[in-house]
């Protein structure tokens, strides 16, 4: 019976896996769910949906240029007008960076949102690494568009840099466009098959487990680490700029999952429980929407074992204590577009809750002796707060820290989750 893997792997006996089945065995695989008491069919036929799918491409308007949709799936093309518009209309705060090119030759795009400044405290995000994962380049495209064209956000770049890739592998999302629709890898050709995993590529624990060293497999982890340009592009950058970068977000599909370290092991990162507790405020976000269940833990407890992952290289190699994998809410790679509009909506609160997580604020203050523990007035600092105070109305500092009292640095994190909205929260840290 000819079955393969559809979007997941096979993780550990009674672990939930999608599997894809040719016409041919369709009527004994049937037979034996029916055996089994098994009756979830997610997709009764692939071919027809991805015919479908395509026909629901091709009668859609066409956009003018630069311009967003949210109820398509957008082309790399298209893509790159929108963000090139976003840039040249909003100079003061948005700026476009290629930073590299794939391997076919094509741009990878940086989408830039700052006040501007520099060395400021940045949020990361990439995706489209995995060709196939068509609703990742609207969740990426959304959370631009809301930050860039929505001035009640505003608020959320002053005091923090967003760095976004929408489309990290392009040559495969397009590919998956005009050839294969289930696309997964990039396109650099080998001796028998052509593409390397970029999710498997990273030099973290890289080729271990969860991860193929054969070439025509879906998880193939590439001839050499960072063997891609896609993922060269990350690394440098990151590397460039890991000092500001203080949370990462790699955007996948699906599962409805928010991963942290590790793949590779299920040993947990000493910072488990911050990552579980800002997992919890994504999730909680998002369910407050359309009633969407995340489900927060490691990629190797909650999903498979994986090695030479994005999300854990990011911590584990470029030492970014927040690192996550986001795996949307859906049940296939093959989405109506309908679906479109829910899941970036939804997405963005989870966004928006990571952001308010963030310290963001950070000055220098006088010497604080410990015994300001407790709660201290801020008047002292208003200009620095004065944001915090207009959105939050803040009035009060809670010390939850320790530091020297001669040279200390306080990063200042307003609560907006805290049963008092008028507490924020600061800790001391020494300047060394």
């Amino acid at each position: 019976m000819k079955i393969s893997i559809f979007g997941q792997e096979l993780r550990s006996l009674n672990a939930p896996v999608d599997i894809m089945v040719s016409p041919q065995a369709q009527d004994d695989f049937l037979t034996l769910l029916e055996a089994y008491k098994i009756d979830t069919v997610l997709i009764n036929d692939v071919e027809e949906a991805i015919e479908e799918e395509s026909r629901s491409q091709r009668v859609s308007p066409r956009l003018a240029r630069g311009e967003v949709s949210f109820t398509e799936f957008m082309r790399y093309d298209d893509i790159v007008a929108y963000l090139e518009r976003l840039a040249e209309e909003n100079p003061s705060f948005v700026t476009t960076e290629v930073v590299g090119r794939s391997f076919e030759g094509r741009d990878i795009y940086l989408v830039k949102i700052s006040s501007g400044g520099s060395n400021k405290t940045t949020i990361f995000a990439e995706g489209t690494i995995h060709a196939r994962e068509w609703i990742v380049p609207p969740v990426a495209l959304y959370v631009i568009n809301q930050l860039v064209e929505d001035a009640n956000n505003s608020y959320m770049y002053q005091d923090i840099d967003w760095a976004i890739i929408p489309v990290a592998n392009p040559d495969g999302y397009e590919f998956s466009h005009y050839d294969a629709r289930l696309w997964r890898k990039t396109r650099t050709p080998g001796t028998i098959c052509h593409g390397t995993d970029p999710n498997r590529n990273f030099d973290f624990n890289w080729r271990g487990i969860g991860a193929s060293s054969w070439q025509c497999d879906e998880t193939y982890a590439g001839h050499a680490p960072f063997s891609e340009p896609e993922t060269q592009i990350i690394r440098d950058y990151v590397l460039e700029h890991k000092d500001d970068i203080k949370l990462y977000l790699a955007i996948h599909s699906y599962g409805q999952w928010l991963l942290h370290p590790w793949g590779h092991t299920l040993e947990e990162p000493e910072n488990v429980a911050e990552l579980k507790e800002l997992g919890a405020l994504f999730a909680d976000a998002i369910y407050a929407v359309n009633g969407t269940e995340y489900v927060v833990g490691s990629t190797a407890d909650v999903l498979y074992y994986a090695s030479g992952v994005g999300n854990d290289w990011a911590a584990g190699g470029a030492g970014i204590d927040l690192s996550y994998t986001i795996e949307l809410p859906i049940n296939s790679f093959i989405v109506d577009p309908e679906r479109i509009v829910p899941i970036v909506e939804e997405t963005w609160e989870g966004f928006k809750a990571l952001h308010d997580y963030i310290p963001g604020l950070v000055m220098t203050v006088p010497a604080l002796e410990k015994s300001h523990a407790g709660k201290m007035e801020v008047d002292s600092v208003k200009e620095v707060f004065q944001r915090s105070e207009e959105k939050h109305n803040v009035k009060y500092a809670q010390y939850i820290g320790d530091g020297d009292s001669k040279t200390s640095k306080a990063t200042l994190d307003v609560d907006p989750y805290n049963n008092d909205p008028k507490i924020i929260h600061y800790k001391l840290c020494n300047y060394g």
